[in-house]
C-alpha cells in the first residue's frame, strides 16, 4: 500500500478546488496525513502585453484569508495553508517537490475543446509532470439526473 503522509491540494479558490479539498480531507482522515493547501496567485500581467490595463494585485494577507476559508469538516484533519506567486503548474510541481508530497489531490474543470487550447490545462500539465502520484477530482453534477419511469401502454390484440 502507498504510505500518504503528506497530501498536496492545490485551489484556486473554486467550487472545483472545494471538491477536491473535501477528497484530500477525507484521504488525511483515513490515512493520518495532513493536507498542505497551497494557493497560487498569478502576478499581472505586464502593462505592454496587448494594452491591457494591469491587473491589480491582491493583498497578500487578504489572499492567505480567503485560501484559510478551506476548513476541513473533520476537526481532527491536520490542515496546512501556502500561497505561492507564479505559473500555477510550475509552481504546484515545486510545492509537491519542496513539501515530499505523496499524493496530489487537484480538482478540474473539466474544459475541453477551444477552452481547453486556449487555456491550457493545469491539471494535464501537473498530471504529466508529478513527482508523485494526481488523483484529479472531477465536480459532480449539481442534480442527479433520474430518468423517467417508463410505463408499458397496455397491448390491445388485433383480431
Amino acid at each position: 500500500m502507498l504510505p500518504i503522509r503528506t497530501l498536496l491540494c492545490p485551489t484556486d479558490l473554486s467550487k472545483f478546488s472545494a471538491n477536491a479539498f473535501s477528497m484530500a480531507c477525507s484521504l488525511a482522515r483515513d490515512y493520518g496525513a495532513r493536507v498542505l493547501v497551497l494557493h497560487v496567485n498569478t502576478p499581472p500581467a505586464p502593462d505592454y502585453l496587448v494594452g491591457l490595463p494591469p491587473l491589480p494585485e491582491e493583498d497578500p494577507a487578504v489572499l492567505i484569508e480567503k485560501v484559510r476559508r478551506f476548513h476541513p469538516a473533520d476537526a481532527g484533519a491536520r490542515v496546512e495553508y501556502v500561497v505561492a506567486e507564479g505559473f500555477p503548474p510550475a509552481e504546484i510541481l515545486r510545492a509537491a517537490s519542496d513539501y515530499a508530497a505523496d499524493l496530489i489531490v487537484l480538482g478540474t474543470h473539466g474544459r475541453t475543446g477551444l477552452g481547453r487550447l486556449l487555456m491550457g490545462s493545469v491539471a494535464e500539465h501537473v498530471l504529466r509532470k508529478a513527482p508523485c502520484p494526481v488523483l484529479t477530482v472531477k465536480t459532480p453534477i449539481a442534480e442527479p439526473i433520474i430518468a423517467e419511469p417508463i410505463i408499458a401502454e397496455p397491448v390491445v390484440g388485433v383480431r
